[in-house]
């Protein structure tokens, strides 16, 4: 079997509203699918984290730069093929978009092995020590509205997220120190005393500021305090993991087994959350995962993108140890992004129905079970929204 080609599909279009985060608000809402052919008529689909104009650089890269590499090769040789571009892209650049373009096309060659195999990805892997994947609905973003509308905002979604089913829930913070708070407060009253929440500044502070959040925080409780500071700042983010009462979490902006071992060996985090879209697929997620667990450091994947993101993550959830172990182990969740998003409940031929499953089974999810990663992208829909396509 031997590789024929490789096509990026990057997909967009205008969402209803404006959304944000800490650092920049948008209009379009955009996806990037790697797909990759083969001689014998099997197909493989990944997908490149990277939103925007970085999806368009991201195609450049996947079709004119990784694709020469590999044409004719085997795709069952995933671990060649892989070391084999990183090694070439190197002196290039050794985080950041090369990575990213190379997690989709790895994804895809683990797709196409599942589907030679007749297996689903996580038993690939080496099987699923779990049958369901809890759940948590990640919304409560920015909008270009007064601090006052946002509160208001947050509580009304944070309460609207609860009663979809999901087992915790997720906000953005980003407006600053003292309107941060304010935010933090809404969705607390949102969702009551006993339920998880989850606090993501995207990097928006200063050490200094992120103390400020995260102490004030305390009082409401979240589970976690995610990217308080920018992902360069190590010491940040080990002096804020000793000083305050609250998880610290990151990682989705550290690529490869080396960015991850100097991060995981800073000691500051709490809670690991790879980008298998970007840290360099699932060859490299797996490797990562290891690496977080001779840390003991519990992982929670970051997840952000289409339905085949979504999809991937589930195996790889399905297919994750427990840390450490025991009658109750500690579980991990998968990401899902509740804001309008038709390449996650539109892009497949068969829905995934995320939220569907959630409200009817407690905040839990089925694994897939077809072979590879289990899921068919409508190519027509594919077609209509490809905003490359000029056909």
């Amino acid at each position: 079997m031997k590789i024929v080609r490789i096509t990026s599909h990057v997909l967009g279009y205008e969402l209803p509203e404006p959304l944000g985060y800490s650092q920049q608000y948008y209009t379009k809402r955009t996806a990037h699918l790697v797909e990759v052919e083969t001689d014998e008529g099997i197909t493989g689909w990944g997908e490149c984290f990277g939103a925007g104009n970085i999806a368009l650089a991201n195609k450049g890269i996947v079709e004119k730069v990784i694709q020469p590499m590999v044409l004719g090769m085997d795709p069952l040789d995933r671990d060649v093929i892989w070391h084999k571009v990183y090694n070439l892209m190197r002196d290039h650049g050794q985080k950041g978009m090369p990575l990213q373009s190379l997690s989709g096309v790895d994804i895809a060659l683990w797709d196409i092995a599942g589907k030679v195999a007749g297996l689903p990805l996580h038993k690939l892997i080496g099987g699923a020590h779990r049958d369901r994947i809890e759940v948590y609905g990640y919304g409560m973003m920015l909008r270009p509205e007064s601090a006052d509308s946002l509160v208001a905002r947050f509580t009304d979604e944070a309460a609207a997220i609860k009663d979809m089913g999901f087992k915790a829930t997720k906000m953005k913070i980003g407006l600053g120190p003292k309107e941060d708070v304010r935010l933090i407060e809404a969705v607390r009253r949102g969702v009551g005393d006993d339920y998880p929440f989850m606090v993501d500044a995207n990097h928006a502070y200063t050490t200094h500021d992120a103390f400020y959040v995260g102490r004030a925080m305390e009082e409401f409780d979240p589970y976690w305090f995610e990217e308080p500071v920018a992902p360069e700042d190590l010491d940040g983010y080990r002096e804020l993991r000793a000083g305050l009462r609250v998880n610290i979490s990151g990682g989705e902006a550290e690529f490869n087994r080396w960015g991850w071992r100097a991060l995981l060996e800073s000691r500051g985090l709490d809670i690991a959350q790879p980008e298998v879209c970007a840290l360099g697929g699932i060859s490299e997620y797996l490797r990562v995962l290891a690496l977080c667990h001779a840390h003991f450091t519990p992982v929670v994947n970051h997840v952000w993108g289409s339905a085949v993101a979504v999809a991937t993550n589930m195996h790889l959830l399905a297919a994750m140890p427990p840390l450490p172990g025991g009658l109750f182990p500690w579980e991990p969740m998968l990401e899902f992004d509740t804001t309008h998003n038709l390449f996650r409940d539109e892009l497949l031929t068969t829905s995934l129905d995320i939220q569907g499953q959630v409200a009817t089974s407690g905040g839990t999810i089925a694994v897939p079970g077809g072979p590879g990663l289990g899921v068919t992208p409508d190519r027509d829909f594919i077609r209509h929204y490809d905003i490359c396509n000029t056909s």
